[in-house]
């Protein structure tokens, strides 16, 4: 009794550590963010400013809207304690950036098919008519 008694609260400190290493890329200081193996001032920096205009809803929001994250950073990240709203970083998480980037791209890239399409049809000249005087024009002048 005493030995599981001993297993269940060794079991619960450790569970309790580990949520304190946690930190959340949300509410972190620049500091704890640079205490993430991986993550230095300039990264850090980036999150930051980032946040600034939205929290980060997710890890594919935090994946698609700071330069120099992918996946594979991602799971290092979690691996190290960060977090996105209290989340560690999964593999549906990974499917779903994925996907979220391959639309943004196809819709940038049909965006400036579109535009470079206007583009064209706004700079071709229809070939001019001649302003040579014809017959009526010389029949007004007799």
């Amino acid at each position: 009794m005493l030995k599981t008694l001993l297993t269940l609260i060794a079991t619960l400190l450790l569970a309790t550590t580990a949520a304190f290493a946690a930190v959340d890329v949300n509410t972190a200081t620049e500091a704890e963010l640079d205490g993430i193996k991986g993550i230095g001032p300039g990264l850090s920096g980036r999150i930051i400013e980032e946040r600034k205009s939205a929290p980060f809803k997710d890890w594919a929001d935090f994946i698609g809207r700071v330069g120099g994250v992918g996946n594979k950073t991602a799971v290092n990240f979690s691996k190290e304690g960060l977090t996105v709203n209290g989340k560690k970083y999964s593999a549906a998480a990974a499917a779903k950036a994925e996907a979220k980037n391959k639309q943004k791209n196809a819709s940038a890239q049909a965006t400036d098919r579109k535009a470079r399409s206007s583009t064209e049809k706004e700079t071709a000249t229809p070939a001019a008519e001649p302003t040579a005087p014809g017959p009526a024009a010389s029949a007004s002048k007799n």
